[in-house]
């Protein structure tokens, strides 16, 4: 049973990779997909960022997860690699909301899609937190893997 999990992953987190953890122990596959939003410039390149988290999961034995850059609909992704379950990670009840009308989206497109929730053992985490501390001058080295924080460094 394969899943993705899908985000900008700009950058990735300690709570992106508290969710890849926990998924990774339900499913034989978890496909880790950065998707590239055109709308949005990125802060770290998109590949650099996928060799960052490749190096994470092999530090951590985590061997059943590929990651892969997409700039096509997550949902073609699924539909092209025959997989049926979404992985979300949620923070609070803000994150739960946005995420049902995301799930709801998805059956439209995928009427077999299912979306699996995981809660964060550090909800105060995000992305844009961790930009916005770094952009301030703030030590965010604790807020993700040492990897992506040379990622992060490497960006300077």
């Amino acid at each position: 049973m394969d899943a993705v999990y899908a985000g900008s992953f700009d950058c990735y987190t300690n709570g992106h990779h508290d969710i890849v953890r926990k998924a990774s122990r339900l499913f034989d596959r978890l496909h880790i997909v950065i998707a590239v939003n055109t709308a949005k410039s990125r802060t770290y390149p998109a590949e650099r960022m996928a060799e960052a988290i490749c190096a994470v999961l092999a530090r951590d034995n985590i061997t059943n997860c590929t990651v892969d850059v997409c700039t096509t609909l997550v949902a073609e992704y699924c539909s092209e690699n025959g997989i049926d379950y979404f992985v979300r990670g949620l923070r609070n009840n803000l994150d739960y909301n946005y995420e049902e009308n995301v799930a709801e989206v998805n059956k439209l497109v995928i009427p077999s899609m299912e979306t699996i929730y995981f809660r964060s053992d550090t909800p105060a985490i995000s992305s844009s937190m961790v930009k916005e501390l770094h952009f301030f001058g703030k030590d965010v080295s604790s807020y993700v893997p040492p990897e992506v924080w040379q990622c992060i460094c490497e960006a300077e």
